[in-house]
C-alpha cells in the first residue's frame, strides 16, 4: 500500500477530577492526532497524548515528530504495513508516543481500505470481551474510599490503587479502600514508589491480611532489575513490569532474570501495534502473561489498545479506563463498557468515526 499524505492536528480534553500518581498530576489531556491517507482513499488516525514524566513528550514535540521525519518517513512510500512500521520505527530515537500515533494511525487506515476491523487482521475476534478496571487515583484514604465505593456501584469489578508516595499512608489508603469496596478485586500500583525492602514487608503485609489483591505493579524503580527480581521472588503476589519494559528487548531480559510474573504492554512505551505485539511474543515465550495498559490518553489510543489486547493470546488483562476520566468523549464509537467488560462496537478499521481538526468538546459518551 501506498501513504499518500500524512496529516496531524492538536487537541485538548479537560479530565472530570485530576488524575494522580506518584510520578505526576495531571487535570487535562493535551493530545496530538496523526491521520494517514492512503492512496486508495482510506484515512485513518492514531493519536497521542503529553507525557512528559513518563516519555519525555510534550504535545508540541509529538506534533513536531510527525510533521518532520516521522511524516518523511512513510509519505509516499510503497510498502507492505509491516514494512511502513519498520520505517517509522527507525525513524528518529525514542519518539514512542509520537511513533505509536503515526502507526496505530497506518493500521486504521490499512484495516479501513479492507473493510474489516483491525483486531481481525491481528488474528483476533471482533467479538471477544475482556473485563476492565477502574484506576483509583493517589489522594487522601478518604477521598480513595469514596472513589471505590462510586467505581464498584457502577459496575467495576477490579480496582486499580494507586500508592507510592509514602508508606505508612499507603496503608491507609489501601485500608480505607478494602472498607469502602469490599467485593473489589485490587491490581495495586505503586509507580516506582518502594524500595525492594519496603515493598517485600508492604506485600508481605498485604497477604498476611488477607487482602484481595490481584498483583502489584512495578513496585519498585524501572532501572533495578535485580531489586525487582528480589522482590517477585519473596512475595506470594504475582508482580508485574511496567516501567521497566518499553521493547521486547526489555521483556526478555525480565523474563531470562525471573524479574517479575507479569508484563505491562502500553503503545505510547512501545512505539506502535507491532512493537507491542513483539513483546507479547516473548511473554509467551516466557509462559507468563500479559496487561495492555494505557496512560491518561484519549479514546483513539485506548481504542486500538483493545484491538490489540483481544488479537494475542498472552494478553489476557487490560487497563484501559482512561476515557472515563475524560469531560469529553470524541470520537464517537470503538467500543463500549458494559458494567466490567470492554467489547468492540465493530466496524472497519479501529470502528471510531474521525476525529476533526479543532472537533468541540462533546459531553457524555460511552464509557
Amino acid at each position: 500500500m501506498t501513504v499518500a499524505a500524512v496529516h496531524c492536528h492538536r487537541h485538548r480534553a479537560p479530565l472530570l477530577r485530576p488524575f494522580v500518581t506518584a510520578a505526576r498530576r495531571t487535570e487535562a489531556v493535551e493530545y496530538v492526532v496523526a491521520e494517514v491517507e492512503l492512496t486508495g482513499g482510506a484515512v485513518g488516525q492514531g493519536s497521542a497524548a503529553e507525557t512528559v514524566a513518563v516519555t519525555g513528550e510534550s504535545a508540541q514535540s509529538i506534533a513536531a515528530a510527525l510533521a518532520g521525519p516521522l511524516r518523511a518517513a512513510v509519505e509516499g512510500a510503497t510498502d507492505t504495513v509491516a514494512g511502513h512500521s519498520a520505517r517509522i520505527a527507525a525513524a528518529l530515537e525514542g519518539a514512542t508516543s509520537a511513533k505509536a500515533a503515526l502507526e496505530v494511525a497506518l493500521h486504521d487506515a490499512w484495516a479501513r481500505a479492507a473493510g474489516r476491523p483491525l483486531v481481525e487482521l491481528l488474528g483476533g475476534d471482533v467479538h471477544g470481551r475482556l473485563r476492565n478496571d477502574m484506576t483509583i487515583s493517589l489522594e487522601d484514604p478518604a477521598v480513595m474510599a469514596a472513589r471505590s465505593r462510586e467505581a464498584v456501584t457502577g459496575g467495576a469489578e477490579i480496582l486499580k490503587i494507586k500508592l507510592g508516595r509514602d508508606v505508612a499512608l499507603d496503608r491507609e489508603r489501601l485500608s480505607a479502600v478494602v472498607e469502602a469496596a469490599p467485593q473489589a478485586r485490587l491490581r495495586l500500583d505503586a509507580n516506582q514508589g518502594w524500595l525492594p525492602a519496603q515493598a517485600i514487608e508492604i506485600i508481605t503485609g498485604f497477604t498476611q491480611a488477607g487482602l484481595p489483591v490481584d498483583l502489584v505493579e512495578q513496585p519498585v524503580a524501572a532501572e533495578d532489575l535485580d531489586g525487582l527480581a528480589r522482590v517477585t521472588a519473596a512475595v506470594d503476589v504475582p508482580i508485574m513490569a511496567d516501567e521497566s519494559v518499553w521493547s521486547a528487548e526489555d521483556a526478555r531480559r525480565l523474563t531470562d532474570a525471573a524479574a517479575c510474573d507479569l508484563l505491562n504492554i502500553k503503545l505510547a512505551k512501545t512505539g506502535g501495534l507491532r512493537g507491542a505485539l513483539a513483546i507479547a511474543d516473548v511473554a509467551a515465550e516466557a509462559g507468563i502473561e500479559c496487561m495492555l495498559g494505557a496512560m491518561m490518553e484519549p479514546r483513539i489510543s485506548v481504542t486500538a489498545a483493545a484491538h490489540l489486547a483481544l488479537a494475542h493470546p498472552a494478553i489476557t488483562m487490560i487497563d484501559l479506563d482512561p476515557p472515563a476520566w475524560f469531560a469529553t468523549s470524541l470520537p464517537r464509537g470503538g467500543y463500549i463498557q458494559e458494567g466490567a467488560w470492554l467489547r468492540l462496537t465493530g466496524g472497519p478499521g479501529l470502528g471510531l468515526e474521525p476525529l476533526p481538526p479543532g472537533a468541540p468538546p462533546a459531553p457524555g459518551g460511552e464509557h
